[in-house]
């Protein structure tokens, strides 16, 4: 009875999609690890921008805000997105944990240069999973996923660059 019932729990949420199985379920599992990472890197940068201190307090806690902005609007679209190829997506805080590769930080204190110094780092490598899903996209035909994945590969590269440029000079 148990494996009929979660049979057609998992035939209900497979959504009719024009890309074929090996895609749905590439594609999907790269979205959702990616979407795992995307909630790491907003949670992090939220408790950079909540634990910020130092002379350029404001700058750095409002240039926080707006990247974390960035972020987590990317969430809602990407999970869409697997769901609308026919795969599923997170459930949990401990679903985006056990799938995130965007380390923690929990540290009591971290300088303001450390950390902006991590998020340009983080930053870079969200970039490189990006790209690694488009090639994926690519592969596939899936060009709506891909056409997605440029504008936040711009989105991400922007904020690399911004982090570098104040980080410039400071050996971080």
């Amino acid at each position: 009875m148990h494996d009929e019932i979660k049979s057609r729990r998992a035939a209900a949420l497979k959504t009719p999609t024009g890309l074929g199985a090996d895609a749905t379920k590439d594609i999907s599992a790269a979205a959702t690890t990616l979407l795992a990472d995307v909630f790491a890197l907003y949670l992090k940068n939220k408790n950079f921008h909540w634990h910020m201190s130092g002379a350029n307090f404001r700058d750095y806690h409002l240039l926080l805000d707006e990247q974390g902005d960035q972020l987590f609007e990317m969430t809602d679209p990407l999970a869409e997105r697997v769901r609308k190829l026919g795969g599923t997506t997170l459930r949990s805080i401990g679903d985006v944990s056990r799938r995130q590769r965007i380390q923690d930080n929990d540290a009591d204190f971290v300088h303001p240069h450390e950390m902006l110094a991590e998020l340009r780092e983080d930053n870079g490598t969200l970039v490189a999973s990006m790209r690694s899903l488009h090639d994926t996209c690519d592969e596939y035909g899936d060009v709506a996923t891909a056409s997605l994945l440029e504008n936040w590969i711009d989105e991400g590269e922007r904020r690399v660059w911004f982090l570098f440029e104040i980080l410039r000079g400071t050996n971080r």
